[in-house]
């Protein structure tokens, strides 16, 4: 997978765009094309190089005239792939099949996107919000990125034993959170 079709580089060039950035726009039209033809294909087993083409165009036509609406402070993929989705539905309602191919985001995309896994990135992200950042930081590192202990008290300054009272304590709250207690 190349750097370009990362959530985190869609999602610059995609805020880049909304500010104005028209070459960023083009790059970001680009490395969605790349993306839609695999999402697409696999997807779309029998369908011929002309109707995929034009389920790529409608979908991109799709993005720049609700590109507007893109939540800055959400993940772009899943937002833009809920779109491909609901576009590849109208192909095949337009063909009139009555059997509609299962279109949920199960299978990877571009081996980094899935919907579960940017669902549940989402969840966590909504979750360590309420955090201090400090504590964030250590969560997102030890637990999320499997970064041991040790660095990250050395990156911080902080000792061995406060990282791990810190992430316990932000776990804690974590778990009172889910269960409805905090």
């Amino acid at each position: 997978m190349t750097t370009a079709h990362t959530e985190e580089a869609l999602k610059a060039l995609m805020l880049l765009s909304l500010d104005g950035d028209e070459a960023a726009y083009r790059r970001l039209l680009a490395a969605l094309r790349v993306l839609l033809v695999g999402y697409y294909s696999r997807r779309m087993a029998a369908a011929t190089r002309a109707d995929m083409e034009d389920l790529v165009q409608e979908t991109l036509l799709a993005l720049h005239s609700r590109r507007s609406t893109y939540d800055r402070e959400r993940p772009f993929t899943a937002w833009f792939f809920s779109i491909a989705r609901y576009k590849l539905v109208d192909h095949h309602r337009g063909r009139g099949r009555r059997r509609l191919v299962e279109t949920e985001l199960d299978d990877e995309i571009e081996s980094d996107f899935s919907e579960d896994r940017l669902t549940a990135r989402m969840d966590v992200e909504r979750l360590l919000d309420g955090l201090p950042l400090r504590q964030q930081q250590l969560i997102r590192e030890v637990k999320l990125q499997g970064s041991s202990v040790a660095d990250a008290a050395s990156r911080t300054g902080q000792s061995e034993s406060a990282v791990k009272v810190s992430i316990h304590r932000a776990l804690k709250v974590l778990g009172e959170r889910l269960r409805g207690t905090s």
